[in-house]
């Protein structure tokens, strides 16, 4: 531990949280009907739709992991966030009109009227581990840091947290839900001016400002221009963006969810652009505070106690900050972690209600027992997402974790809807087959490569692509067996 907590400090902390639970008591009033639970009656208004779709994005993998890579390496995660610009024009375009039109409460029911039952059931299964990889990557990283500063195990503040985020998101459903995302974002935001302006002093002033380091060693890059697909290049990253992007809109629950809790398609829209605005030049700061503390640190006055990138930014904040902005900066990043771990409780507990039990166990289920079956799935997936956090402890880089989950878990889903989007249609073994062959590239991309643990693979088998495009190179595995079994079809006939 190297910093302590203050009395001031520990009582924002503890009002925040009491804030939360006390608007999940709140929104309990509000939330009697199962599709109250799940999308706040489509009575959301589009300013605060699209502060939650930002707040998913950014979680606390942003709050450290994004700096951290800054400190680590340069910026190109940015390229992430300028991918938004015209995924978000076909989501608005294209995704939003007709999921619009459905009225769907879970996205993956798309998948079953364009290309069948099979493509749903995929589809929601990889969401469902996928969020349970995201929820445990976001816990330990708020774990990481508050670890920093409480006299706790890791492992205590983990289920802490978790636990409080359980509580609050099983009480008030999806409005609860938002609407504690709209708080934390401005929570959030104050924390990262109070960075920002506390860092800019420290290394953008006096004679030889220290932030001459950071240009020095060429931390502003967004990488390198290399027509080369095995390292994290300007091209990798543009790749990396457009699939990771296309998903979160087009095919991720986490998001859908939240733009189709307003009342309207226009709104809709509007929600998405309000959220990448904002999104866009908050990655850019996140990034700048690693540049920062690198070039901070660039004098050695950290010593040993920083040996990751992510561990700079918790550092600076134990030993930096004073007393209360070290509380209200502690509370941001607990705000960033709770409001993508809520939503994604939710919206894993209606994918489990709706592509599963009402469609294949009890499709006349009551909403009460409804209701009921939101809030028990909650509270375990909510479970399982914190189990797993523990055992991250030991994560080198989280930020290339969660990459590599996102991509293992994400990558055949998006192929799927592209798929449907392009109306291919597949028999049942076709269908499975190209899932297959797409399992096996990204499990073959993850796990058979250069320095994977396990057997010791010759070299021509092992994948030396950049691990963060497992995703997109499944993407493509999938699409290209769907496109040539949809070639043979249309000759047939």
């Amino acid at each position: 531990m190297v910093g302590n907590l203050g009395a001031f400090d520990i009582a924002i902390l503890a009002a925040y949280c009491v804030v939360v639970v006390g608007m999940g008591v709140y929104y309990t009033r509000k939330c009697r009907t199962a599709e109250e639970f799940m999308v706040a009656g489509r009575s959301i208004p589009a300013w605060a739709a699209g502060l939650a779709i930002m707040s998913t994005y950014t979680s606390s993998i942003s709050y450290i992991a994004t700096p951290g890579k800054a400190y680590d390496t340069n910026w190109h995660p940015f390229i992430f966030s300028l991918a938004i610009f015209p995924v978000a024009w076909l989501a608005c375009r294209y995704a939003v009109p007709y999921y619009r039109k459905m009225k769907l409460l879970s996205v993956y029911e798309f998948l079953e009227e364009r290309i069948g039952a099979w493509g749903r059931v995929y589809a929601a299964l990889s969401f469902l581990l996928y969020i349970v990889g995201r929820t445990a990557v976001i816990l330990y990283l708020v774990g990481l840091l508050l670890n920093q500063f409480l006299n706790w195990p890791i492992e205590l503040i983990i289920v802490v947290v978790g636990v409080v985020t359980i509580l609050y998101t099983l009480l008030g459903g999806m409005e609860a839900v938002i609407w504690t995302d709209v708080m934390q974002s401005v929570i959030m935001i104050g924390g990262l001016v109070f960075c920002v302006v506390s860092l800019s002093w420290r290394v953008c002033t006096g004679p030889e400002p220290l932030i001459q380091a950071a240009v020095d060693a060429h931390k502003f890059s967004l990488g390198s221009w290399d027509l080369s697909l095995s390292s994290r290049t300007i091209w990798v990253m543009i790749i990396y963006g457009v699939t990771e992007n296309l998903r979160n809109l087009l095919a991720d629950q986490n998001f859908v969810q939240k733009y189709s809790s307003v009342s309207t398609e226009q709104q809709a829209r509007r929600s998405i652009w309000i959220a990448m605005l904002i999104y866009i030049p908050m990655t850019a700061v996140f990034l700048y505070i690693g540049t920062a503390l690198f070039a901070f640190y660039s004098t050695g006055q950290a010593g040993s106690a920083v040996t990751k990138g992510d561990e700079a930014f918790p550092y600076f904040i134990a030993t930096q900050l004073p007393v209360g902005l070290k509380g209200l900066v502690l509370a941001a990043i607990m705000a960033a972690a709770m409001s993508t771990v809520d939503s994604g409780l939710n919206c894993s507990a209606t994918v489990l209600l709706v592509d599963f039990y009402k469609r294949y166990f009890n499709p006349q289920v009551s909403d009460r027992a409804s209701l009921m079956c939101l809030r028990v799935t909650t509270v375990v997936w909510g479970l399982l997402g914190t189990g797993f956090a523990i055992l991250m402890i030991r994560a080198k880089s989280a930020l290339d974790i969660w990459w590599q989950v996102s991509g293992i878990f994400g990558g055949g889903i998006l192929g799927l809807f592209l798929l449907s989007l392009w109306r291919v249609r597949l028999t049942l073994w076709q269908g499975l087959v190209a899932v297959g062959v797409s399992i096996a590239v990204i499990t073959w991309g993850t796990f058979v490569r250069p320095g994977a643990p396990g057997p010791d693979w010759p070299s021509w088998m092992q994948a030396t692509f950049e691990p963060i495009l497992v995703g997109a190179v499944g993407t493509a595995a999938l699409i290209a067996v769907a496109l040539v079994f949809h070639l043979l079809n249309a000759r047939k006939s």
